[in-house]
């Protein structure tokens, strides 16, 4: 279960506790001061006239890019893109050469914005740590990357029509919680939260590749996930 300021809400309840009990019918008499209380201090800001310029449209993971070069879909389904040719062709964009095909996860395909067709969701793995998941849908008939998330990954979820990001933290007990959703625009950040590290677990079919694909061992065929029945 996703922690929300848990410890600030256990201060509250440890402070409202005593106060409701003093409340009560009870004597005051036997009551004395522990002294002083201790006196509280602002943080001490360090350097504080230094701040990181804003971010540019290329820090923007949900910052809207065609692909050059797939073809228009005037059907607005990305069921009828080939997955390899969409991530080719964005990595071109890119000046970067096609993803090897072993390190393409299998894609999905889910409606992500809302426009009742599914968009295409994959991941390719750059090494043994960090990985680039990268979204696509139909804008205008136009393939668009919709969202682009590099980094370690410790899981990617779909619930209640959001797409959850888990990435790991500096302590091993907890991940972050990235939830972006679909605004009417982009891929907004909808909420960021921390929640349990879970241990990771093997997919049915898991190391396996679609058949049918135009490079050997390639995922050339996404699947539609089956609707999540809730919430993370």
């Amino acid at each position: 279960m996703r922690r929300r300021r848990a410890r600030a809400a256990l201060a509250s309840l440890a402070v409202l506790v005593p106060l409701a009990l003093g409340s009560g019918c009870a004597s005051l008499e036997g009551l004395k001061s522990d002294g002083r209380a201790r006196e509280v201090k602002a943080p001490l800001a360090l350097w504080p006239e230094y701040s990181p310029a804003p971010p540019n449209r290329e820090d923007n993971p949900a910052a809207l890019k065609p692909v050059p070069g797939v073809p228009r879909i005037p059907g607005g389904d990305m069921a009828a893109a080939d997955p390899l040719t969409v991530l080719d062709a964005d990595l071109a964009a890119e000046g970067r050469p096609p993803p090897d095909p072993k390190t393409v996860r299998r894609p999905f395909l889910y409606d992500l914005t809302d426009s009742g067709k599914p968009d295409l969701i994959t991941v390719v793995d750059l090494d043994r740590r960090t990985s680039e998941l990268r979204v696509y849908s139909v804008r205008d008939q136009v393939v668009t990357r919709v969202l682009f998330v590099r980094g370690v990954l410790a899981g990617v979820e779909l619930a209640a029509g959001h797409l959850a990001v888990r990435q790991p933290t500096e302590d091993p007990r907890y991940v972050s919680v990235t939830d972006y959703v679909w605004n009417g625009d982009s891929m907004g950040l909808w909420d960021l939260t921390l929640d349990e590290a879970r241990k990771p677990t093997a997919a049915p079919g898991a190391g396996t590749r679609t058949a049918g694909s135009r490079r050997t061992g390639a995922p050339s065929a996404a699947v539609r996930p089956s609707p999540p029945g809730g919430g993370p």
